[in-house]
């Protein structure tokens, strides 16, 4: 069989709270490829969406957020995808960022694959990122924060 390859248009979002810590969920793949990694709140473009609609819905699936001013894309980046279990090869992610109030993130609308990948979600600042050995998606999320901290002095 062939090895078609899978393109999938991706939408994040960087999201900070009023102290500038910024929200991650924690992954792991469920294959033997084990990688795992933190990544922001996001996920694909379904067909019909453009990268600004795909945003607000992955962040009210992920998280439960609603009425977020997320802007416009602050970052742009293509991927390749080294899960073994897949259903694209590569990719491409529009990034954007909005600061709400610090809040508990509700998992009551994550898909079936969400509840099986992600294992922990948590709120960094940018010294506990920088001190982090862990993987991060896209690699260099923590460049991509501290150029994105709001000003909240």
């Amino acid at each position: 069989m062939p090895n078609l390859h899978h393109h999938r248009l991706t939408s994040r979002v960087v999201l900070f709270d009023r102290e500038g810590r910024v929200l991650l969920f924690y992954t792991l793949a469920p294959d033997t490829s084990g990688i795992s990694r933190w990544l922001t709140p996001g996920g694909g473009v379904d067909p019909g969406e453009n990268h600004s609609d795909a945003a607000y819905r992955e962040l009210f699936e992920e998280t439960g957020l609603t009425g977020v001013d997320l802007g416009e894309p602050v970052y742009e980046h293509d991927f390749d995808v080294a899960w073994d279990n897949a259903d694209h090869d590569t990719g491409h992610a529009v990034f954007y960022t909005a600061v709400v109030d610090s809040f508990e993130p509700s998992h009551d609308n994550w898909t079936e694959d969400e509840k099986v990948e992600v294992f922990e979600h948590r709120w960094f600042s940018l010294a506990e990122l920088e001190a982090l050995t862990d993987s991060f998606e896209p690699a260099d999320l923590v460049e991509l924060v501290r150029t994105n901290l709001p000003d909240h002095s």
